[in-house]
């Protein structure tokens, strides 16, 4: 209790991810995926598009350029036409044919497994690279940081930050590192089903009692 008295948000981030867990126990990427490529492929195919269409199209991408091989050496218009729908296509094209290339040139045609060497690959940032290694490598490195973890971290009361990767570092000193994925995941389910941008369901989450924003609004 001592601890908690001095600085009252660990235990408090621990009890929130305790009643998330209960509350969403299918918790999982929702990028559909069958090895680290595919992954991938898929989180940059997501920026600024939805994962429900990202999974749309990328069954029809996979069985036309299955690999990096295949990948580098498609031509853009194919590439693009295969991820229109997605938007941003040409410059995800171009970052998709630019990542296969460097995994065949200087990873031996696998997907890199560190931080380091995936955020060199082009369109991968540190959100991208988190995805990654937390999902296909089983690596806690870092939290994803997206729009749903942005707002529900701030009206939790867990930073004052709007920068993703200061409200990342925020984030990692109070969820426990064995988590660190989860937690994202967490996040994300739960700002789609109760605490949405625009209207969200303070009345029948289960947060609200760890909640500064929505114990003012109940």
């Amino acid at each position: 209790m001592a601890r908690e008295t001095l600085d009252p948000k660990p235990g408090r981030t621990r009890r929130l991810l305790t009643q998330l867990k209960r509350q969403y126990p299918q918790a999982k990427c929702s990028l559909e995926h069958a090895d680290p490529w595919q992954l991938l492929v898929a989180t940059i195919l997501s920026a600024q598009c939805t994962d429900v269409r990202v999974n749309l199209i990328t069954p029809v991408l996979f069985k036309a350029l299955p690999g990096p091989r295949e990948m580098a050496a498609a031509s853009l218009e194919k590439i693009e036409k295969l991820i229109q729908s997605t938007g941003f296509y040409r410059n995800k094209a171009k970052a998709l044919q630019a990542a296969a290339t460097d995994i065949l040139g200087k990873h031996g045609g696998k997907v890199p497994a560190n931080m380091a060497d995936l955020t060199a690959l082009r369109g991968v940032g540190r959100k991208t690279a988190n995805v990654v290694l937390g999902n296909a490598f089983g690596q806690n490195v870092g939290i994803v940081v997206d729009t749903h973890v942005g707002r529900l971290a701030q009206r939790l009361g867990l930073t004052t930050q709007s920068n993703p990767e200061k409200i990342e570092q925020d984030l990692m000193k109070l969820v426990p590192q064995d988590d660190w994925m989860l937690w994202s995941q967490l996040l994300i389910y739960h700002g789609r089903a109760l605490c949405t941008a625009r209207k969200p369901a303070c009345a029948r989450c289960p947060l609200v009692q760890d909640c500064p924003t929505g114990s003012k609004l109940t």
